[in-house]
C-alpha cells in the first residue's frame, strides 16, 4: 500500500491546497485524492502535474 507524501511536501513548501489548485489547474477533489492513500488511483499525468508544482519527481510523492 502506498501512502502520500504530498501533504508533507506541501507543508515544507508553504503551499495550501487552494494554492496548489490554482497553480496546477487540477480540481480540489483530485488534489484531495492525491493527499491520502487514494494517490495510487491518480493518473500518471495528474501526478506529473503535481510533481512539477512541488518541484519533485513523481516517485518522491509516495511512501511505501
Amino acid at each position: 500500500m502506498f501512502t502520500s507524501k504530498v501533504p508533507e511536501m506541501m507543508k515544507e513548501r508553504g503551499l495550501t491546497v487552494r494554492a496548489l489548485v490554482e497553480q496546477t489547474g487540477l480540481s480540489l477533489q483530485t488534489l484531495t485524492n492525491a493527499r491520502d492513500e487514494r494517490i495510487a488511483s491518480c493518473s500518471l499525468k495528474t501526478l506529473a502535474v503535481i510533481a512539477v508544482a512541488l518541484s519533485c519527481k513523481v516517485k518522491d510523492m509516495f511512501d511505501e
